[in-house]
């Protein structure tokens, strides 16, 4: 593959909230995962895995605790005062929050505790930094994977989204109900499946107004 190929997947990629019902085979689920572990992580540590829920029952009740959680959040910024922003946030983030519905693969992004040499020999002894820092480590790396799952995802004909409604709505109903270790974070969901929808290409800030030079 030339540059030209490479862009053009990196350009072309869309987040698709729309899929049709064909069935993503279990096959193409581990080539993007394959993708996805030859991300760079700090010191090789790879704090990654990844959950593919194929039922589409049980991603039915992710959707269905996403909005219980909705809900719940909307009556008490009622209680607040705050009945205008609660009707937004369901209304207006709701439908954003939950656009993993009828995709047929939901696959559940973690970040796993963050280790390595430099931590076990020098950093924990030293006590370089808090333990929110590595778990910052661990979510950077992670979401790393995450891009490298995407961009496969897009060149093998597949459609991805991804979404933290759930994480930051239903972090722990989700925890619960799929059985994740407390010890991993869970960081994104991304909706897998074939498109229903091709939207075009979005604006983007011109490379000038994001780079700075420095010789």
């Amino acid at each position: 593959m030339d540059y030209t190929q490479f862009k053009e997947i990196v350009l072309e990629r869309r987040s698709i909230r729309k899929f049709t019902d064909r069935e993503v085979a279990v096959e193409d689920i581990r080539e993007i995962i394959d993708c996805a572990r030859y991300a760079p992580s700090d010191t090789n540590s790879q704090t990654w895995a990844f959950i593919a829920v194929m039922n589409k029952e049980k991603i039915k009740r992710i959707e269905e605790m996403t909005w219980e959680e909705l809900h719940k959040r909307a009556e008490e910024a009622g209680q607040k005062g705050l009945s205008r922003e609660g009707r937004l946030l369901v209304k207006s983030f709701g439908p954003y929050a939950t656009a993993f519905s009828d995709a047929p693969v939901l696959i559940v992004c973690l970040a796993t505790p963050y280790q390595s040499k430099f931590r076990e020999k020098i950093f924990d002894p030293l006590e370089f930094a808090d333990e929110s820092v590595w778990k910052e480590e661990g979510i950077k790396s992670s979401c790393l994977a995450a891009q490298n799952l995407m961009l496969a995802a897009h060149a093998r004909g597949l459609a991805t989204c991804p979404m933290t409604g759930p994480v930051l709505l239903a972090q722990q109903q989700l925890r619960d109900y799929l059985q994740i270790p407390e010890e991993s974070q869970i960081n994104m969901v991304i909706a897998l499946g074939y498109p229903a929808e091709h939207p075009g290409r979005l604006p983007r800030k011109e490379v000038d107004d994001i780079l700075t030079i420095v010789k």
